[in-house]
């Protein structure tokens, strides 16, 4: 565990989504999830569980760290609320790289919260590809296709936002932010319905189980989605990546994927 300072006082809590026992900022804002603990209850990490009061931790396999974010939504009380992941911290520093003691503090987190109503990690530019194209290149584009068909049935007016963040060559990823507990809500309580209704369109425990997390990755897209039709401002800071990070990989597969079409098969 890391020592970082304590000295805020605004009740924010950002969630860090593991699936195992990982290294942790101690930092108060910080509360760890164990995701898709239903699964596993012989596992014990001393994280919070996301398989407590009304969750749907068994559902971690096709919905990831969405699971901590659901259980947040129906059960924690905060005055913000946030995501991060085991490996990936928000950071006021520019560079992927670095230590502990570059992981955004309780008191960087209150002042950026008194300012802005929403923090995002910096965006993603995909330069050569746009979102659908290096989606489908790289997964299924028919996944973002099954979506807009829900999203047109159930919440048209979102349309115009969808079609274009497919159009655009950026987006913000990983399902990290930090944001007012009121605005959580009301996103969760956009997003989750048209989930709940994709998933019942797929037969998801007969896919490969990296193909089966569509939904997580679906929804990573849809942030954006949200935030530009309700066009609400938001913050862009750094985030940092703890562990390995193969850069020579990623590009090579990005490079295949947008000339070659070779689908991904694993993460990178």
């Amino acid at each position: 565990m890391n020592t970082i300072n304590q000295s805020h006082f605004m009740d924010i809590k950002i969630l860090v989504a593991s699936h195992k026992k990982a290294e942790m900022p101690e930092d108060g804002i910080y509360l760890p999830v164990h995701v898709g603990r239903a699964l596993h209850p012989d596992r014990e990490f001393g994280y919070q569980s996301d398989a407590e009061g009304d969750n749907i931790s068994i559902k971690n396999p096709y919905y990831c760290e969405l699971t901590a974010l659901y259980w947040a939504w129906k059960n924690l009380k905060a005055d913000y609320v946030g995501l991060a992941h085991y490996r990936r911290h928000f950071s006021l520093k520019t560079v992927h790289r670095g230590g502990w003691n570059s992981v955004l503090t309780g008191k960087q987190a209150e002042i950026l919260c008194r300012k802005h109503d929403i923090i995002l990690p910096k965006k993603r530019n995909l330069y050569i590809e746009t979102v659908y194209s290096h989606y489908d290149h790289t997964f299924f584009g028919e996944q973002f296709d099954r979506t807009r068909g829900i999203i047109s049935r159930r919440c048209p007016e979102y349309l115009d936002a969808f079609d274009k963040k497919m159009k655009s060559r950026s987006e913000h990823l990983f399902n990290m932010f930090i944001m007012k507990k009121m605005l959580f809500d009301q996103y969760c309580e956009w997003m989750f319905p048209i989930l709940e209704e994709l998933e019942a369109s797929y037969d998801l425990k007969s896919m490969e189980p990296f193909q089966a997390r569509l939904i997580g990755r679906v929804s990573e897209r849809l942030l954006d989605v949200w935030i530009n039709k309700n066009q609400l401002k938001y913050k862009e800071v750094g985030y940092i990546y703890f562990g390995k990070n193969n850069m020579h990989k990623k590009i090579w597969g990005f490079l295949m994927a947008a000339i070659f079409h070779k689908r991904y098969k694993q993460s990178f």
